[in-house]
């Protein structure tokens, strides 16, 4: 098994059967698993109706809402003991288009990138339909975790990426200790600090059409906060590989 799509939900019936249909339609093979969150609206039983028709499609339900971070680390478990290859990240909504899915894999098979993410920021600023409030929140806390951090990341906070599994092996997820959008720039944070090489890839990130957004101001700030506790913590950790 290579490629696994690593995919976290909490209401996205509007999305979830066109992100699927959309994956596989894929000139590269990949997997998928999602992560419901307990939707009430219904999104698991979608997906698990799709799953005769597409035996790469996986499921896990968890019992509530319990965060974008906890969500990904039972998704890397989970993936890391089926043994895949290339583990990816990315956002139920068509926020994230698939078609980048293959560019972010070949910058990790093709041009030697251990960590690809798919990057707002790299060539200006790729944003679609945000109103221009969120777009500054957004690229100054990747300012500010820059200059905090000294990592050279464009798009800190980024949520679509491919991992080697690898990095993941390393990273040891479980130890994040950021729960929501902290979580990306952590595990950024400690790739970085492990060695390993980090490609940005180009993308044109849209806004959801359909479904609400789960973003907030005050996600933003638990982020920053923690950027500040996850600094001060990396000068008293060493960061080995095995």
């Amino acid at each position: 098994m290579s490629n696994i799509v690593i995919i976290p939900t909490f209401k996205e019936r509007e999305n979830i059967e066109a992100i699927i249909k959309a994956i596989f339609s894929l000139s590269i093979p990949f997997d998928i698993l999602i992560i419901d969150d307990n939707s009430p609206d219904g999104t698991a039983d979608i997906v698990k109706s799709l799953q005769p028709s597409f035996p790469n499609l996986h499921i896990l339900e968890r019992p509530g809402k319990l965060g974008l971070g906890t969500a990904y680390i039972t998704g890397f478990k989970w993936a890391l003991g089926k043994n895949y290859k290339h583990i990816f990240e990315m956002d139920a909504d068509f926020s994230h288009d698939p078609k980048d899915l293959v560019r972010l894999y070949k910058a990790c098979e093709d041009e030697g990138a251990d960590v690809a993410i798919g990057s707002r920021y790299i060539s200006g600023v790729n944003v679609v339909n945000w109103p221009l409030t969120r777009v500054l929140m957004s690229y100054g806390a990747s300012i500010y975790v820059r200059i905090v951090t000294g990592m050279r990341v464009m798009d800190t906070t980024a949520g679509f990426k491919c991992y080697k599994r690898e990095v993941l092996e390393n990273i040891k997820p479980e130890h994040i200790r950021s729960v929501g959008y902290g979580f990306q720039i952590e595990m950024k944070f400690i790739a970085w600090k492990l060695g390993y090489k980090i490609i940005e890839v180009p993308i044109i990130f849209t806004d959801r059409k359909l479904g609400a957004s789960k973003m907030s101001g005050g996600i933003f700030n638990e982020a920053l906060w923690g950027v500040l506790r996850m600094k001060l913590r990396s000068m008293f950790t060493k960061y080995p590989r095995e």
